[in-house]
């Protein structure tokens, strides 16, 4: 897989990109991120990449020709899938959109800075844009890097099993499971004594049912289309109510 960055400040990628799992990624040639620096593209002189907004308005908008031009090359270097624009008026970037990004060759992402991107360059480059979330940051680099960062995993060898992402928050529609590890007793404290006996079918099953209570209680949202038996939905919020109350009359005076 390769993915180019483009951004006017791609220092900021140094760090993370050799470090942790995507940096064991690129050593082992699984993947190529390649953050590309803007401003080169440029056809002013002194190289600038924004200017001020038509119409008026705080800050300053990043120009249209550069970033087509940069566009452009990559797509001349054999960066032939999606341009990418990390925006917060983009589509909420999901676990759904971090499985399709990953069944691609290659794709480009576009950081964003200041007041934004001028309009047509938008029209004349872009294929999608992508939010983190409803909130706003002061570039799109880290939200380039955490889409990197999400997607990188899912590349076949990136990690050393499969299970590690076939279970984890979202796959399966659900939050995970608690987990725990050395000691046994922490502060007081005693690890479910399911994980410890051994039976792997009972531990599956405890796994759901943990599984199936936590995103009940954090992301109901979630809960309601996540794929599960009728039974096992008023089984879960059943268990749920039992929990709240008790939780409450334990914390009464």
């Amino acid at each position: 897989m390769r993915i180019a960055i483009l951004t006017i400040f791609p220092e900021m990628f140094e760090s993370v990109l050799h470090s942790s799992i995507l940096g064991r990624a690129r050593e082992e040639k699984l993947v190529e991120i390649e953050p590309v620096d803007i401003r080169p593209f440029s056809d002013r002189k002194h190289k600038n990449t924004d200017d001020y907004p038509f119409g008026g308005g705080a800050g300053m908008v990043m120009l249209a020709q550069p970033i087509c031009d940069a566009v452009r090359h990559l797509r001349a270097q054999g960066y032939t899938g999606k341009c990418i624009y990390m925006s917060p008026r983009g589509k909420t970037f999901t676990q759904q959109k971090v499985m399709e990004l990953a069944q691609e060759e290659n794709f480009i992402l576009l950081c964003g800075h200041y007041e934004g991107v001028d309009q047509r360059a938008i029209d004349a480059v872009v294929d999608e844009e992508l939010s983190l979330g409803d909130f706003v940051l002061t570039g799109g680099e880290l939200a380039a890097i955490t889409v990197c960062d999400a997607v990188v995993r899912y590349v076949p060898g990136v990690l050393g099993s499969s299970d590690s992402t076939e279970e984890e928050s979202f796959t399966g529609g659900l939050l995970e499971y608690p987990q725990y590890t050395r000691p046994r007793v922490f502060e007081g404290a005693e690890t479910p004594e399911v994980l410890l006996n051994g039976d792997h079918a009972k531990i599956r099953a405890w796994r759901r049912q943990q599984s199936l209570l936590i995103t009940a209680k954090v992301r109901p949202d979630l809960f309601e289309t996540a794929p599960m038996s009728e039974k096992e939905r008023q089984e879960t919020l059943l268990l749920l109510q039992k929990l709240q109350k008790e939780g409450e009359s334990h914390a009464a005076p």
